[in-house]
């Protein structure tokens, strides 16, 4: 456990708040219209946005959500540590799985919980092309999203694939 975590989980926690940290410096005022960078013009975008809810912005400006996300980010926390030390994640898939999870809970943890913040940065805009048609109000933009986030939706998919491998799926035959 510790060598994914300090070569992967931390890695990646120290870059999820650095650019977030570049994100408030190049942003200071929250809200106003130059707050992005075109970065491929129609499609990729640098932005500052305030979360307070979960994906997608669901429950974002709830009164308690940061009490509630904060609560379940720690809960989740406990549940994967107590999993690690039960055997639960037997191959490199899961265990990097749940180290980019762990990666990705203390990034958005840490927003949450800073002094003066409450929120979760996110700064990552893509335009899609037919989102728009999907979710109208949208204008086409996914919302956006951090590398926080990143690393739980890629966690998220690495234990979807590693729930279907055989276990020992590494390939090899076991030898007698």
């Amino acid at each position: 456990m510790i060598r994914y975590f300090l070569f992967l989980t931390l890695p990646l926690y120290g870059l999820d708040q650095w650019t977030k940290w570049l994100v408030l410096q190049r942003f200071p005022n929250y809200g106003s219209p130059e707050n992005y960078i075109e970065v491929i013009p129609g499609f990729f975008q640098f932005v500052r946005v305030h979360n307070t809810g979960m994906a997608f912005g669901v429950l974002n400006g709830f009164e308690h959500a940061n009490w509630i996300f904060g609560a379940i980010g720690l809960a989740a926390l406990a549940g994967i540590s107590l999993l690690w030390k039960k055997g639960a994640f037997p191959d490199k898939v899961s265990k990097t799985a749940a180290a980019l999870l762990v990666s990705g809970i203390f990034g958005n943890f840490t927003d949450r919980i800073l002094p003066g913040r409450g929120y979760v940065v996110d700064f990552l805009d893509f335009k899609l092309p037919f989102y728009d048609k999907l979710v109208p109000e949208s204008g086409g933009h996914f919302p956006s999203f951090n590398i926080a986030d990143s690393c739980i939706c890629i966690a998220a998919g690495l234990l979807i694939l590693s729930a279907f491998r055989k276990p020992g799926g590494s390939g090899k035959k076991a030898s007698a």
